[in-house]
């Protein structure tokens, strides 16, 4: 066999976030930005989409340490056909896509041969923009923290459209399932930090308890328990925080991290050292909740 046939695309993306998260610092993970600004879902250079799931974690891990300065990324061939050129020395950031693949199997029962459809990870290799020569980044300035409690226009709307029943007041943020309602401290405690203003600080909060609100019975209807046992309420948790991640992005704030992160990283990384694909379930379920909760924005069912 092959060393690229033995190549496990799963257990390098999971360890590769598992360093990342590792050496991210106390209470920071590598989906939160040490700097105001830039903060933007990675998008591809040849289709102009953004990526979702895991690739969305895999490559903010990666920019992480690095600090990239864009949002953009390709392969080699597609830098190329945008007449640019990877710069010689520069290392790629893994992801994964899936192909569906046909296998022929025998039916035991009537001996028939039947044709099968299974979807397949393969690996594929990509490139920042700030990697390569012959494409010029636009950059913007990162907003100054404000001096008081200032609304952002987009997250007031994008909140109020989800249809989700918000309670301001008392002193700790919560979905409360058996009332269906999310209750969030008064806006005007939020102080921010050197990062994020307190209404960035406000917002991203609530993002994480609107994902926890997308998976009740009666939207998403998530439930971990079968797959993760014990483990369920933390990865939960890890689902909001990704979740809320992905939608800070498309709000363009920065969110700000949590201080309860510390009470969940030693069993998120537990349970990812312990199975490969974990990351990936906690990322295709926070990218599932973030594209529905913004399609109730744009007024979709």
């Amino acid at each position: 066999m092959s060393a690229k046939a033995r190549f496990d695309v799963h257990q390098a993306i999971t360890d590769q976030i598992v360093a990342v998260i590792e050496t991210a610092g106390e209470f920071k993970l590598p989906w939160i930005r040490s700097k105001g600004g830039g903060f933007a879902r990675p998008v591809n250079i040849a289709s102009a989409k953004p990526y979702n799931g895991i690739n969305i974690v895999s490559l903010w891990a990666t920019t992480f340490p690095t600090d990239y300065p864009s949002h953009l990324w390709g392969t080699y061939l597609q830098w190329q056909e945008r007449g640019c050129q990877v710069r010689k020395g520069e290392k790629s950031s893994l992801i994964v896509f899936y192909k569906q693949l046909s296998f022929e199997t025998t039916n035991e029962s009537t001996g028939e041969t039947e044709t099968e459809e299974r979807l397949m990870a393969r690996a594929s290799h990509v490139f920042n923009a700030a990697q390569v020569d012959g494409f010029t980044i636009e950059t913007t300035e990162p907003l100054p923290n404000a001096p008081a409690f200032d609304p952002i226009e987009r997250a007031e709307a994008f909140a109020r459209n989800t249809g989700a029943v918000i309670k301001e007041g008392g002193d700790r943020a919560c979905y409360i399932p058996t009332l269906d309602i999310i209750r969030m401290p008064e806006r005007r405690r939020f102080v921010g930090t050197d990062n994020t203003t307190p209404a960035e600080g406000f917002y991203s909060t609530l993002c994480h308890e609107l994902v926890h609100w997308s998976g009740s019975k009666t939207r998403l209807d998530r439930d971990m328990s079968g797959r993760f046992g014990n483990e369920a309420y933390a990865i939960e948790e890890l689902i909001a925080e990704l979740g809320a991640a992905f939608l800070c992005s498309d709000l363009a704030i920065t969110p700000e991290p949590r201080i309860d992160h510390a009470r969940y990283i030693a069993s998120w990384l537990k349970v990812l050292k312990n199975d490969k694909k974990a990351i990936f379930a906690a990322a295709s379920k926070a990218s599932e909740a973030a594209n529905w909760l913004v399609a109730r924005e744009k007024g979709m069912p």
